[in-house]
């Protein structure tokens, strides 16, 4: 039986959502996976944005669903079941990490068998743009920046700055210390700028 339901519709809240993570989580140790579906509705969205962020759209469907197969099965040794949010961001960024190491792997085996890298070709259109491809545009612009960024730059901001955690809890999620995060977040927001800057100048 599939723990986590094919598909899930994010408009109908359900009548647990009120519940506090914590006791879901409580009732997750305990095998209930109703529990578990509420905390997946809760999460799905965020979990989603965050690895899109990190590993792009492709695989983006199996990558969520292993974050939340590796939740489930690890719920029953979590301890402080108060700090969920933050340990399941730190499932995110290790099922991102590996999808990075096997992303450089498979990059690496394809550069033996090809000396061309393939180039995207990006839209170029002089006629006027409607506000909301003008919007569109400057988004793929933020991605594409954010794909020039190293990945341990690109997962400061992206849980800072569009996921809106605190530089603590970044930290936590990451292993690493608050200073430490706070110089990734200078150099990552300086090099977006400027990449944005290029881009639109």
């Amino acid at each position: 039986m599939s723990v986590i339901p094919a598909q899930v519709s994010t408009n109908n809240p359900t009548a647990n959502e009120s519940n506090a993570d914590s006791e879901l989580v409580r009732q997750c140790q305990q095998g209930n996976q109703q529990s578990f579906r509420q905390l997946y509705l809760r999460y799905q969205q965020r979990v989603r944005s965050t690895l899109y962020q990190l590993c792009g759209a492709e695989g983006l469907d199996d990558l969520v669903q292993e974050v939340f197969l590796r939740t489930w099965k690890g719920l029953p040794q979590l301890r402080q079941v108060s700090q969920f949010s933050t340990w399941l961001y730190r499932i995110c960024w290790n099922v991102a990490s590996d999808e990075r190491r096997k992303f450089a792997q498979q990059r690496a085996f394809n550069s033996k068998l090809k000396a061309d890298a393939e180039a995207i070709p990006l839209g170029n259109s002089n006629s006027a743009q409607t506000p909301d491809l003008m919007r569109l545009h400057y988004q793929d612009i933020v991605q594409r920046g954010l794909e020039q960024l190293s990945f341990e730059h690109r997962t400061v901001i992206v849980l800072h700055d569009l996921e809106d955690l605190p530089q603590k809890e970044v930290a936590q999620i990451l292993g690493i210390a608050l200073g430490t995060v706070k110089s990734r977040l200078f150099h990552a927001r300086m090099s977006l700028r400027q990449y944005i800057e290029q881009q639109e100048g």
